[in-house]
């Protein structure tokens, strides 16, 4: 099997069978953002204690892309500290925009490696993130 194929298969495995998809019933940081170019539009919710990220949960459409994103995002950042998360965030941002970074903590978020073949796509890969940072500032 090709790297390709299995990048492939990573991805359609979270669009199909998305990780942490849902809301909170308790109180949580929820941070709407949308990508106006293509449609894409997330609502993330962020459990923050003591400066670490508890749980995280996301609800929305969009293409396999954005929302595999958002299934590698939340499995990502949970347990993790704010500063931590804000780390992955900014590592994802240069892995998609074409920069050589590897994710040995969580290797699914390599299989949207390619997105920087196709620069439109990159708002998509990264609107998760984005929420993510938002979030986090405010808190």
């Amino acid at each position: 099997m090709q790297l390709d194929d299995l990048y492939r298969r990573v991805i359609m495995d979270h669009y199909k069978k998305p990780r942490n998809r849902g809301t909170f019933d308790a109180d949580a940081v929820t941070i709407a953002l949308n990508n106006p170019t293509c449609g894409d539009r997330i609502s993330l919710q962020l459990i923050l204690e003591d400066g670490v990220v508890k749980d995280a949960r996301y609800t929305g459409e969009g293409c396999s892309i954005s929302m595999s994103s958002a299934s590698m995002m939340t499995e990502a950042v949970k347990g993790k500290t704010v500063e931590e998360a804000l780390n992955l965030a900014d590592r994802f941002s240069a892995m998609v925009k074409g920069e050589d970074v590897e994710f040995e903590e969580y290797e699914d978020i390599e299989a949207l490696s390619g997105v920087n073949k196709f620069p439109a796509r990159i708002k998509c890969a990264t609107l998760a993130w984005n929420a993510l940072r938002k979030g986090v500032e405010q808190q």
